[in-house]
């Protein structure tokens, strides 16, 4: 493939799909600089092996098969985990400190989007892929490298799971 079809290639896919992907995969690792590095490689990436992809899946699966891989790839690294320790422990720290201050905070913050995020990683995954990068179940199995059926398990799972601990924080108040 020429040069100038790759280059036209990278920036229609960039242009469509660039912004979808950033916020999935902020979702996912919850920092910025890291989310905008991965969605970097995720380009280059593509951009190296394009000859190779085939159109076996939309371009949308598989940049997103890409980026997912990448932030598995980021949360099994030592120098994350070693990061995300120190991380927890200085929340804790603070949060002895300033209670009424991450009161606040949790009280602000969207509540369906903190539900979200408390859900285990194969759940999260599934319901930011689905609902928020607007993927079909077909393609959230494509990215995640399971079955559709798997999927809709997951799905309904997530949904379980939130609903159980909006129960949860009701019952508590």
């Amino acid at each position: 493939m020429e040069r100038h079809e790759r280059d036209r290639m990278l920036a229609e896919a960039m242009d469509i799909h660039g912004d979808y992907l950033l916020r999935v995969v902020y979702a996912i690792v919850k920092d910025r600089a890291k989310a905008e590095d991965i969605v970097q490689e995720v380009f280059i990436q593509y951009y190296i092996h394009i000859d190779e992809f085939g159109h076996r899946s939309s371009v949308k699966t598989y940049l997103y098969r890409i980026a997912i891989n990448h932030c598995h790839n980021l949360f099994k690294s030592w120098h994350y985990r070693k990061l995300e320790l120190s991380h927890q422990v200085g929340e804790l720290l603070v949060s002895f400190q300033n209670t009424e201050e991450k009161v606040m905070t949790e009280e602000s913050s969207d509540e369906l989007k903190r539900l979200i995020n408390r859900l285990p990683l194969k759940y999260k995954e599934v319901i930011w892929l689905h609902y928020y990068a607007e993927l079909k179940v077909s393609e959230v199995g494509e990215v995640l490298g399971c079955s559709v059926n798997t999927v809709k398990t997951r799905l309904a799972r997530a949904r379980r799971l939130v609903k159980g601990i909006l129960k949860e924080e009701n019952a508590d108040d």
